[in-house]
């Protein structure tokens, strides 16, 4: 069942641990990026973190139902082995609303879901997509989660929309990348966000160095390995491909969204993924974008200073 965006139930407070480790977790679009997601919910389950709600949109919407449903870690595995020729298999071109039909991609997630109904899950969850008619999100809490996941996923002009009830739903990040409200409903200790569309890497806080404790200066080195760090001239600059530019425009509008939604709800913590990093469409890097997030979370964890930097 999916509900337009209101707080049509009452929260529901649960007794807190003393170690303050019950969270709502919050899961951001981003593409590929979205990967990192894994890598952070791997280092928060390592760190005695529990995962008692959880809401997400895109890719976030899609790693927070597999979680939700015991099934990250075999998309975990299954991802990790995709090539480039394999994530080609799966694209179906000439959709009529969309670049990609998305039915090969759709029929593997209905493998993977089958007919699990959100309000079955052990966890709290929520997906958010929006309803392109009505110009609303909408939430889905209860009813299938193939269908939540499905409509959550369809980026406009990438995927057809997902024609669901009566209504033509797209990917939630065209109103909220960051879905911080869902969670809202149910008491928890702390609120994690992962953002997947992050500043850059030049903009981004590292650790610093300490005699016992020097810096990894790791996002620097993955910068450097992926080719950032040159400044090409403006008309190299301007040479863009046309699903460059689409991708671009795409990582642009979600992250003035998420600083908007960021500094209304001003979450305990911000894992940011840097957008310059990896492209929405690289998901045959998997491997390096989940241990990416891993690596983040691990700096956050254990220099919490750096959550306040970032709000600098």
């Amino acid at each position: 069942m999916a509900h337009e965006k209101h707080l049509d139930s009452p929260a529901q407070p649960i007794k807190s641990n003393k170690d303050g480790k019950r969270i709502a977790l919050v899961l951001g679009s981003g593409g590929a990026r979205g990967l990192a997601h894994i890598g952070v919910i791997q280092e928060l389950e390592a760190r005695g973190y529990r995962i008692d709600v959880i809401a997400g949109c895109s890719m976030g919407a899609l790693v927070g139902g597999f979680y939700a449903a015991g099934k990250l870690d075999a998309y975990t595995e299954w991802a990790m082995t995709l090539q480039k020729l394999d994530i080609l298999k799966l694209l179906d071109l000439g959709g009529t609303s969309g670049l990609i039909a998305g039915q090969k991609i759709m029929t593997k997630l209905e493998e993977w879901i089958g007919d699990i109904r959100i309000e079955d899950l052990p966890i709290e969850y929520t997906a958010v997509a929006v309803d392109i008619e009505r110009e609303r999100e909408v939430w889905f809490s209860k009813g299938s989660l193939y269908h939540a996941i499905r409509a959550s996923i369809a980026i406009p002009g990438v995927f057809t929309p997902h024609l669901y009830k009566g209504r033509i739903l797209v990917d939630g990040s065209v109103l909220n990348p960051i879905p911080v409200a869902p969670t809202l409903r149910r008491m928890t200790d702390q609120i994690f966000v992962v953002d997947a569309n992050g500043p850059p890497v030049s903009v981004m806080p590292q650790p610093e160095d300490t005699d016992d404790k020097p810096a990894q200066g790791w996002l620097s080195s993955m910068a450097r390995k992926v080719g950032l760090g040159s400044d090409p001239d403006p008309q190299t600059r301007a040479k863009l491909s046309a699903v460059s530019v689409m991708e671009r425009s795409l990582d642009t509008m979600m992250a003035a969204l998420t600083r908007q939604h960021l500094a209304v709800f001003q979450p305990d913590m911000v894992f940011r993924v840097p957008r310059d990093l990896f492209m929405i469409h690289e998901f045959h890097r998997a491997t390096e974008i989940i241990e990416m997030g891993r690596q983040l979370a691990r700096d956050l964890l254990d220099n919490p200073e750096l959550e306040r930097q970032q709000k600098l």
